[in-house]
């Protein structure tokens, strides 16, 4: 029931990996590889994927609740879409999240360094919920399943109202907003070229 496929695991071996060296090499691998704001001077091409692969060191929950969910809903993806549409499809709302968190930095005129495997997690969820729309999710503390379309709708408003009104700083919502925008575009055009092929 608990099996892994193979790109799952390697994606969570990866993100554990590269924790365990940002708690030993200390803040050099965030300069290199966190995604900077365009008008930091530390902003890098490669910074585009490989900050989906940092966490905050001093936080275990960051990277547990990520790992978490990859686990939770990436399995069941990967089983649905085979390994290597899955690996694209992840790296994608990866991108789409930096892409989104980089526009809302530079009109905001922001200058903090984004980590997280977030983008990438929310769009796992989209993509759950567009899939399994009727799959029931136990969501604690809430005492009733919810079906995942709602979750996932209810959950993507919350991170809407969280960016826009500023309530919750250090989280970067609007990542995790592009990383379902990105998500929802690259399955719309999957279809679009499974229908006109």
């Amino acid at each position: 029931m608990f099996a892994m496929p193979p790109a799952t695991r390697a994606l969570i071996l990866a993100n554990v990996a590269v924790y365990l060296l940002q708690r030993f090499a200390g803040p050099s691998i965030e300069q290199l590889f966190a995604l900077w704001p365009l008008g930091s001077g530390q902003f890098q091409p490669w910074q585009l994927l490989t900050y989906s692969f940092l966490h905050d060191p001093t936080s275990v929950a960051h990277i547990f609740f990520n790992m978490f969910a990859l686990f939770m809903f990436g399995r069941v993806l990967e089983q649905y879409m085979g390994a290597r549409r899955f690996v694209i499809f992840y790296l994608a709302c990866v991108l789409a999240a930096a892409l989104t968190q980089l526009a809302v930095q530079y009109a905001a005129s922001e200058a903090e360094p984004v980590v997280g495997a977030s983008g990438g997690v929310f769009g796992v969820l989209l993509a759950f919920a567009w899939y399994f729309p009727r799959e029931r999710l136990f969501i604690i503390p809430i005492p009733i399943p919810l079906p995942a379309w709602l979750f996932v709708t209810l959950y993507g408003g919350l991170e809407l109202f969280l960016g826009v009104t500023g309530r919750q700083e250090g989280v970067a919502h609007f990542a995790h907003l592009g990383g379902m925008l990105g998500g929802a575009l690259c399955i719309l055009y999957w279809g679009a070229r499974h229908r006109f092929s």
